[in-house]
């Protein structure tokens, strides 16, 4: 079994020493250095960049620059998604974001897991977990988000938070580790919309 099956059924792999995964990580660096030398003004340019360096990128998908990701093909985003400056989406294993979706400047966005264990964490090994993103959430600035971990459809994750488990549907969570604040109801829409 190659490091790269390995890493994508989420067991031990070796991420910092297999020749093929560094390869593919060099090929996704090049596509983000491209990608985020772009002017802003180029819309069309950025689009196609973005198509090129995302598994799946919806429609009117805005990311502002500077992105960065370790593979890129991980990574797919929903229709009428916006991500703020300064986003890590460290992709070893696969990144949903829905449609919908406001993410703040600086949020991070981990896969990885490396192991507590001195030898086995200095001989590269790693394993990637997944993360899901549903559908109208809103991400905060400067949010961590770390493997495993999936926000449910609607929810708010205040500014700062680092996301250690599951955050359910419809909520309100916030803090280090974010926790669940309250349900969003009926009184939290604008009187004056």
């Amino acid at each position: 079994m190659t490091e790269k099956e390995k890493r994508d059924q989420g067991l031990w792999y070796d991420a910092n020493f297999d020749e093929e995964l560094l390869a593919e990580r060099m090929e996704a660096e090049r596509k983000v250095f491209r990608l985020n030398a772009l002017a802003p003004d180029q819309s069309e340019e950025r689009a196609a960049a973005l198509g090129d360096l995302l598994g799946r990128c919806g429609s009117d998908v805005e990311v502002l620059a500077p992105l960065n990701v370790d593979y890129g093909y991980n990574v797919s985003i929903g229709d009428a998604s916006f991500i703020n400056h300064n986003a890590y989406l460290m992709d070893g294993a696969p990144i949903a974001i829905g449609s919908h979706v406001f993410i703040g400047p600086y949020c991070g966005m981990y896969t990885a897991q490396h192991p507590l264990t001195v030898a086995e964490r200095n001989a590269g090994l790693e394993r990637a977990l997944p993360i899901t993103v549903e559908d109208d959430v809103w991400i905060g600035a400067n949010v961590t988000i770390l493997p495993g971990v999936t926000i449910g459809a609607g929810s708010v994750v205040g500014a700062g938070s680092v996301v250690l488990r599951d955050v359910p549907a419809g909520v309100v969570a916030a803090g280090n580790p974010c926790r669940v604040v309250r349900e969003i109801t009926d009184a939290d829409r604008p009187r004056d919309a």
